[in-house]
């Protein structure tokens, strides 16, 4: 599992000219789900990114989490975070979850951050999306289950 968590001042998402979800201050997290992801490891993932502290302190220092600024999350699903490009040009998403494992492991990700966070928005899994961010630093992180489980 993939996270790409963006610290943004504002993010959106939009589809076919509608918001369908918006945040100020918070996180926008690009979401990818591989072919073996699992509930387990879906948990160990959504606590280490509702626990980042990438906000500033008052030293200006990433010191402050998710919880003490009252950010919010963005979060979308984005099955090209497991492109493959080692072979010719055009990627291969062989790896990435088919439908019947992701959509329910997205919303599984999606009810626990509800659980833990006060606002939550999201994407619609598989539509055309179009997403605005304002990158706050800019700040990046690639959380991968990979290296923290």
């Amino acid at each position: 599992m993939r996270f790409i968590v963006q610290r943004v001042a504002h993010a959106s998402v939009t589809i076919e000219g509608k918001v369908e979800g918006a945040i100020d201050n918070g996180f926008m997290v690009l979401i990818g789900i591989r072919d073996d992801d699992t509930k387990e490891i879906a948990d160990k993932m959504v606590d280490k990114l509702i626990k980042l502290r990438i906000f500033e302190d008052e030293n200006g220092k990433s010191n402050i989490d998710l919880d003490a600024v009252g950010g919010g999350l963005l979060l979308i699903s984005q099955f090209t975070l497991y492109a493959d490009c080692k072979k010719g040009n055009r990627p291969s998403y062989i790896r990435a979850a088919k439908p019947d494992l992701a959509i329910p492991l997205y919303d599984y990700i999606v009810d626990e951050c509800k659980k833990r966070v006060s606002k939550v928005e999201t994407g619609v899994f598989g539509a055309d999306m179009k997403v605005e961010l304002l990158n706050d630093g800019p700040f990046t992180i690639v959380l991968d289950s990979d290296e923290i489980m």
